[in-house]
């Protein structure tokens, strides 16, 4: 444990074994947990609350919980056990609620095929998760003549009806949020930031470069109440991009378009040419090991089906693995937060088989890095998800006595090698 809340922390700079008020480090470690999982719901429920949607509940939540963490208020470790619980379910109600902004403002995503490369003309980047910003983006460069592209976890806001009605909104550059240094540096347009993930801008791009929202950089221009005037100047006064197609990826399967192909799947599984489905994502990171998700999707035999979301999709996404009976075997659902996308098709599946989500042909095989991986990791465990698969390292503010509770309990274990876990799942 490592805990510096109060001035008589041991030797003035932190409780390591055991904290001065009597906390244990399950105990620390449980409140880390929940903190990490209350950044990720602040970041759903600040999106659904621009889009103009709130829930009291949810932030009532927040209040209790951070107040939980508090020292000298709770030592009950069985207390702070089903408050981790409570913010997996408070966090599926947070992108549950961002779900229906996204989608009554955006419409409901459909399948896309996205372009990658680039087009002539000058161009702005967008990376982030805010779909408002891009929204209005689109509309202020409208008959301008610049092209824009998405990056990261924008990718899926090429599935939204009322964004792809935009013919300017012409592709997707780039991959996940670690490789952004080269690829920015290559883009010769504008960035825009809207929010995480983004690093210290190297100097090949700190001059074209801009923030908004709750992202901001030393230095660097930022945008206040969406007026975009500098990013669209800014792009017009640079060098024109080429024409150099890339190839294409597909994004935009939501609940609702996968579902309407439920019958089609249900035969396919009766029928024995479906075997088994994978949900393979979550959050990426830099670190050396996450070659996994690459080598397990690769290695995975061609009558499994592979769902996944948010940026670890880019270890894997630009891979062509085919489709079974006109089914694609490669279905991206979107950004972390249509974690609940995935949740309510297995939800369906489930009932369409009548059995429990456990019983199902399904794995999670999952990757994390930060706190919105933290937040729908307790969302799943909220909902009893059993035998899922963490990589590529434990999360290193959870205790051995922790994870071994999680391990009694939900049967959770971490990555191996690809062959040793696909070996272990498919028997």
């Amino acid at each position: 444990m490592f805990c510096y809340q109060c001035e008589q922390t041991a030797g003035g700079k932190g409780c390591t074994t055991v904290g001065v008020c009597g906390k244990n480090e399950d105990i620390a470690a449980l409140q880390d947990l929940l903190v990490f999982a209350l950044k990720g719901i602040a970041a759903y429920a600040y999106h659904a609350r621009e889009l103009g949607y709130v829930d009291e509940e949810i932030d009532a939540f927040m209040e209790k919980a951070m107040f939980t963490t508090l020292t000298n208020v709770d030592f009950d470790l069985n207390h702070h056990i089903e408050m981790v619980l409570e913010a997996g379910r408070i966090n599926l109600k947070a992108m549950e609620l961002l779900d229906k902004a996204n989608t009554e403002r955006f419409g409901t995503p459909v399948p896309t095929t996205v372009e990658t490369g680039s087009k002539p003309g000058p161009g702005i980047l967008v990376t982030g998760h805010d779909l408002l910003d891009l929204y209005e983006l689109l509309k202020q460069t409208e008959g301008t003549g610049i092209n824009i592209y998405t990056h990261g976890e924008m990718l899926p806001a090429h599935a939204y009806p009322e964004l792809k009605k935009f013919p300017h909104l012409v592709g997707n550059w780039g991959t996940a949020w670690q490789n952004q240094k080269k690829e920015w540096s290559e883009f010769p347009g504008a960035i825009l930031v809207t929010t995480n993930c983004v690093l210290l801008p190297a100097e090949a791009y700190k001059d074209r470069i801009f923030t908004c929202g709750v992202a901001k950089l030393p230095g660097v221009p930022h945008i206040q109440n969406r007026d975009f005037s500098q990013v669209i100047e800014k792009a017009k006064s640079l060098p024109p991009l080429p024409e150099a197609p890339k190839g294409t990826l597909s994004t935009g399967f939501h609940h609702v378009p996968v579902l309407s192909l439920a019958d089609k799947i249900i035969e396919a599984v009766k029928a024995g040419k479906i075997k088994h489905f994978f949900l393979v994502g979550g959050c990426d990171g830099a670190r050396p090991g996450r070659n996994y998700y690459t080598e397990f999707v690769e290695k995975a035999p061609k009558d499994t089906v592979i769902l996944t979301l948010a940026c670890g999709k880019y270890r894997f996404n630009h891979l062509d693995l085919g489709d079974i009976d006109g089914i694609p075997r490669l279905i991206d659902i979107g950004q972390c937060n249509n974690a609940y996308s995935a949740i309510q098709i297995a939800l369906a599946l489930a009932n369409a088989f009548n059995c429990g989500v456990n019983d199902l042909p399904l794995s999670l095989v999952l990757s994390w890095f930060e706190q919105k991986a933290v937040a729908i990791l307790t969302t799943l465990l909220y909902l009893g998800i059993k035998n899922m698969r963490l990589g590529p390292t434990p999360p290193a503010f959870v205790t051995p006595n922790v994870f071994k509770v999680l391990q009694e309990n939900y049967n959770l274990q971490l990555i191996t090698t690809p062959e040793e876990d696909l070996k272990a799942i498919l028997g």
